[in-house]
């Protein structure tokens, strides 16, 4: 019979199957599977004829479905726990270049900050037969006993940004401890005293380090963290909106806010300014992320840039290494990468004090 390409209604780029080429030819699937990969036990003149069928028909091999027989492939899949904002989209972006670059191509999922959507992007990322997996943890994962399966397999896992504690990990991430001491210590430089903290869910690495580097950055001032100025989050505007109203309540309120994520920064700056808080003046703020808004907020967004880009094309070569050294010992490897703090006007004060704001006489009337 012949194949379905040949009647003459067919459009010439419908789709086509290896099999009809092989029943057009009168050869086996494996004869023109080898013609088209170049394979020396095929003759020159039946190469010649497979890839002219294969023109003639635009012929697209199913890569996905030839790496499933041999169970590998060139596909790494990514687990992020979003694609909003600019972080993991900048993460990816580096991830993808060094994919490319390695001829490599990628699988991206999303947690969605969900620990049980996680755990199905694993099993969907295994199904595809994926060479290596690159994650970022989700805000709500606690136990990491999905990834058993992947070590299992003895296929190759790095993490990036949220990653496991301990030495038996492979990962990229950033000096978070010093972001925080220099933004810290920074709002310090500008004669703040009572700096408040947005500090965000403690088991999970980033935030905890955070945490630990404005507490060392207030002890070597000679300061005391103050448990009142610190507020554990999820670090959503919302929350940091509902903070910044308790500590500007109080009857000594903070001089400046020290926010662990970017989003937290300016829910607590809007809040201020709602108040009537001058900003920097009266308050003076600082984030973490370096997200795109940072640059159009008034007044624009202190904050610590997480070298995203740098951090994708880290992950994607250590995940290669791993790839390459299968089978043979492998020390498990932690990339840090340094942290940049970007000041802005958020938190540059002047060195002349300013007039009152109308919140400060106000105060003062009452």
């Amino acid at each position: 019979m012949p194949p379905r390409k040949k009647t003459t209604d067919a459009a010439p780029h419908s789709p086509v199957s290896m099999a009809d080429l092989a029943r057009e030819l009168g050869v086996s699937m494996t004869t023109i599977s080898r013609a088209l990969s170049d394979h020396h036990s095929i003759g020159p003149e039946m190469k010649r004829k497979v890839q002219k069928l294969a023109k003639k028909y635009n012929y697209q091999p199913n890569r996905v479905a030839s790496a499933l027989r041999k169970g590998r492939s060139k596909l790494l899949g990514i687990i992020v726990p979003y694609i909003e904002g600019r972080f993991f989209p900048s993460v990816v972006h580096g991830i993808e270049t060094a994919a490319s670059r390695a001829g490599y191509n990628v699988i991206i999922c999303q947690s969605h900050e969900d620990a049980e959507q996680e755990q199905r992007n694993v099993e969907a990322l295994l199904s595809a037969q994926v060479a290596g997996i690159l994650v970022s943890l989700s805000r709500t994962t606690r136990e990491l006993t999905h990834f058993d399966k992947v070590q299992a397999r003895g296929l190759p896992l790095v993490f990036f940004d949220r990653s496991p504690e301990g030495a038996a990990v492979n990962a990229v991430v950033l000096n978070d401890y010093e972001g925080a001491y220099q933004s810290t210590r920074h709002l310090l430089a500008q004669g703040c005293r009572r700096i408040a903290h947005l500090a965000g869910p403690q088991h999970l690495s980033i935030y905890r380090q955070r945490h630990q580097g404005y507490v060392a950055a207030l002890r070597d001032a000679g300061l005391a963290p103050d448990e009142a100025l610190i507020c554990f989050s999820d670090m959503t505007q919302a929350e940091a909106a509902q903070a910044m109203r308790g500590w500007l309540a109080l009857p000594q309120p903070p001089d400046a806010v020290f926010a662990a994520g970017d989003y937290a920064a300016l829910g607590a700056l809007q809040e201020a300014q709602a108040q009537g808080c001058r900003v920097p003046e009266e308050i003076a703020v600082a984030g973490f992320s370096n997200e795109a808004f940072t640059l159009i907020t008034r007044p624009t967004l202190t904050t610590v840039d997480q070298r995203c880009n740098e951090m994708g094309q880290a992950a994607v070569q250590l995940l290669l290494e791993l790839i390459e050294a299968a089978g043979t010992p492998f020390t498990p490897r932690q990339t840090v990468l340094p942290p940049q703090l970007l000041i802005r006007e958020s938190s540059q004060r002047e060195a002349a004090a300013p007039p009152a704001s109308g919140r400060q006489a106000n105060a003062a009337a009452r």
